[in-house]
């Protein structure tokens, strides 16, 4: 009788399980649909992440490369300008120098012919003094008739006319030694007064000494003006070499300027060129990354809106399906009359298998076995007329069950191989994202080192700098003092030589004149000119030297100043450009750090998923053994309900055919 009853109570409660049951369908349905729409939504997040860490790192390096690039051109630019002000002042100077150069050879070469001149006529002359000296030599020792004729005149210019009578001398011979007698006696009678009568003998001793004299004198002049050309030559060799050498240094130093400057303005041009297109392509890269933003932040809306939609659906079920369980109760009543006209045969039957299902299900606490026996008691109760072929829909139900089990059990295996690919896959990328951060860390450490270093060359620029603006601060203060003192010593000296100028004028405009009413004093008066005269030419040489000093002091101090600007604008564009790369440097760091920051992030949400992973996968309280285990167990109890239906099948069919006829009667 409690038989009866349970079976009873199975048969009412069926189509509410049955109704439970597809409520419970729907529900894994909309899960997994769920669980497919996050997996989706999971792996297009990843692809955001993916592609805007990408896009950004795009835009990272663009933006470092515009900024290279254009301190880059502006270093060139500068470049340019320095070399460009170097050619224009090494352009002036070889200038200047050859055109000193050109003036030097001019004044040589109207040296060189002024000497050639004045060597011709000396040689000319002491071949014709030799010759006469000669002649009269001769003459003097045969005591011919030309002797004669010298003994009878009055001086050396008679004897000279006599030599030429004689045809000795020919007649321009003749007249260039009278000449050069005639300005030897005017010299002679300028530096010691009128000659005394006996100063020129009518014998031909004496004419021959005043031609030796002459002789020695145009030889001495000869070698002087020889010597003195030696010396001209060798000044000006020494000028033209000095000027030929700055010449070549600077127009080396030009032609270096000028390769410098042409490698700037192409490095200049390639560098303008990069920057055009490495604007163009940053440009994109942050619209790209604008749209990426969009399309990303709409698509997670719409899984928001979608996951809130499943979830009031899923809410609206599980009300609904706690209702049916509340309502169960009174509709099992509705069903007993029906069950009543169940031959109790089959209702033993039907009993047992579901029974044995039922307590399968508890002992191996299986929901899906209890599911199957809701519906096995449901097919019963509503199976119609033929009990053969409702065995067959529950030996159906039970077969399709086992077959479930068992591709469970595959499922199992396929749920090890998932286990193992995913914690394979999450610790790879937890080593990656590790290594990520140490190789964040090393480039942060490495800029944090170049920075320091830019910064201390800096400072060492800005001392050197320092140092350098206040050398020419001291250089300007000396030149200031040296030229003051050039103005006055020059002043002085110029004054004094003005002073002997003028005194020099008067002695010489008073002994001059042949009217004086008194006896003056000449020969003291001579002495006393010569001595002014050695003053004037001492106060002219130190003018000159002075004022050679002085320009050289200009011309040395305009070069250096010169050099220490050209040193200074380098040096400032030093400081300039490695300030900035220390900046952008340091803007790195900060934005490598926030990069290791984000990656640190990321790593504990991999650590987080990882822990999850292993907690599904390894922290188990049924182990993949004890499962397959529960399985077997499972699969073969609904073997054994099998069994059952199997020996019950003909008994159901005669029991089914006696109770349709006693209904037909």
């Amino acid at each position: 009788m409690k038989a009866i009853t349970t079976l009873v109570a199975v048969a009412g409660a069926a189509p509410i399980d049955k109704v439970i049951t597809m409520v419970s369908e729907l529900e894994q349905k909309i899960i997994a649909e769920g669980e497919e729409g996050h997996k989706v939504y999971v792996e297009f997040s990843e692809w955001c992440e993916d592609t805007s860490k990408n896009v950004m790192y795009e835009i990272k390096t663009g933006k470092s490369d515009k900024e290279s690039l254009e301190a880059e051109i502006a270093k060139e630019a500068a470049n340019i300008d320095a070399q460009q002000a170097k050619i224009e002042e090494l352009a002036g100077d070889i200038s200047l120098d050859e055109a000193d150069l050109k003036a030097a050879q001019a004044i040589r070469g109207k040296e060189e012919a002024e000497f050639r001149t004045k060597e011709q006529d000396l040689v000319e002359t002491v071949d014709t003094l030799e010759r006469a000296i000669g002649i009269i030599e001769k003459e003097m020792k045969k005591g011919g008739a030309a002797l004669a004729q010298f003994q009878k005149g009055s001086g050396v210019i008679d004897a000279l006319k006599a030599m030429v009578d004689a045809q000795s001398l020919s007649t321009a011979d003749g007249s260039k030694l009278s000449a050069l007698i005639q300005s030897n006696q005017a010299t002679d009678d300028e530096d010691t007064g009128a000659p005394a009568p006996a100063a020129f003998e009518n014998q031909s001793g004496g004419v021959l000494d005043v031609l030796n004299d002459l002789l020695e004198k145009a030889q001495a002049e000869l070698e002087k003006a020889r010597q003195q050309e030696t010396s001209d030559i060798q000044n000006f060799e020494m000028l033209k070499n000095s000027l030929e050498d700055e010449v070549k240094f600077a127009t080396k130093e030009k032609s270096e300027a000028h390769s410098s400057k042409t490698a700037s303005q192409e490095g200049k041009a390639t560098a303008e060129g990069d920057l055009d297109v490495t604007t163009k392509a940053l440009n994109e890269d942050t619209k790209d990354l604008g749209g990426l933003h969009h399309n990303c932040l709409t698509r997670a809306e719409e899984y928001e809106a979608e996951t809130k939609s499943r979830s009031e659906e899923l809410g609206a079920l599980a009300k609904a399906k706690e209702i049916i369980k509340e309502a169960v109760g009174g509709s099992a009543a509705s069903f007993l009359q029906t069950f009543s006209q169940i031959s109790s045969q089959m209702d033993l039957a039907n009993f047992e298998v579901v029974r044995l299902i039922r307590d399968l299900a508890k002992k191996e606490n299986s929901a899906a076995l209890s599911q199957l026996a809701s519906r096995v008691a449901s097919t019963v109760r509503f199976g119609g007329g033929d009990q053969a072929d409702m065995f067959g829909k529950v030996k159906s139900m039970i077969t399709d069950m086992i077959e479930k089990l068992e591709a469970d059990a595959e499922g199992d295996a396929t749920e090890k191989a998932f286990c193992d690919k995913e914690l394979a896959e999450t610790r790879l990328k937890k080593d990656d994202k590790s290594a990520e951060i140490e190789k964040l860390a090393t480039s942060i450490e490495s800029m944090s080192a170049k920075s320091a270093k830019l910064k201390e060359e800096v400072a060492t620029l800005q001392s050197e700098l320092s140092a350098l603006t206040k050398s020419q601060a001291e250089m300007d203060k000396i030149r200031a003092e040296e030229k003051a003192l050039f103005e006055t010593s020059s002043s002085d000296t110029q004054k004094a030589l003005d002073g002997v100028k003028m005194a020099l004028k008067v002695l010489n405009d008073y002994y001059s004149k042949s009217d004086k009413a008194h006896s003056s004093s000449d020969g003291a008066s001579t002495g006393i000119i010569g001595l002014l005269e050695v003053c004037e030419s001492d106060f002219s040489k130190a003018l000159a030297e002075m004022t050679a000093e002085e320009q050289t002091a200009q011309n040395a101090f305009d070069t250096e100043t010169n050099e220490n600007k050209i040193m200074k604008v380098t040096k400032d564009q030093d400081v300039k450009y490695k300030t900035k790369e220390g900046n952008g440097l340091d803007k790195s760091v900060a934005e490598a750090s926030s990069d290791k920051s984000g990656v640190e992030t990321e790593l504990s949400a991999v650590n987080e998923y990882l822990s999850k992973l292993e907690g599904r996968c390894i922290a188990k309280a049924e182990t993949y053994t004890e499962r397959a285990e529960r399985r077997t167990a499972e699969i073969e109890g609904l073997k054994n309900a099998l069994q059952i239906l199997e020996n019950e099948t003909a008994l159901i069919q005669q029991t089914s055919r006696r109770f349709l006829r006693l209904r037909r009667h």
